[in-house]
């Protein structure tokens, strides 16, 4: 018998831990045909949408699909984003959550923890330090 993902368990974990600590949690999607978001926001086959509380309506982050409503221009969205397609969660303010895999294959997600940005967990050969963006702004690295 298979084990179900841990993945949507993490991320509702991690939108807890965000909400519970005044943060805003913010989510990073790599966009297929299953994916109901707004496609004029859509680049380079990704969108980041922010998931905090007073950012959503009927927020659902179920086992299979993240649902609920946004704005967007003034003008209330229905949403849909398939867990697998979810490539990370953080926190807005410090980039603190978790980087996931998204390979097409449901379930197969493998996840690493991620803290400011910055691998918890040594890669064997440490990437190239990529330039950091603008203070102020929400940064988040992508580790392989």
């Amino acid at each position: 018998m298979e084990l179900p993902s841990t993945k949507p368990y993490l991320l509702r974990a991690i939108w807890e831990w965000c909400c519970d600590n005044g943060f805003t949690p913010y989510i990073a999607v790599e966009v297929d045909e299953r994916t109901r978001v707004p496609r004029e926001f859509v680049r380079d086959g990704q969108i980041v949408l922010n998931l905090g509380p007073d950012a959503t309506k009927k927020l659902l982050i179920g086992n299979d699909f993240i649902d609920f409503q946004a704005r967007f221009g003034g003008v209330a969205r229905d949403l849909s984003v398939p867990v697998a397609r979810v490539s990370a969660i953080y926190a807005r303010e410090n980039s603190a959550g978790m980087a996931f895999e998204v390979d097409g294959a449901e379930d197969q997600a493998e996840a690493e923890f991620i803290d400011a940005g910055e691998a918890v967990v040594e890669p064997e050969e440490p990437p190239p330090e990529p330039p950091r963006p603008e203070a102020g702004r929400p940064w988040l690295q992508r580790i392989k």
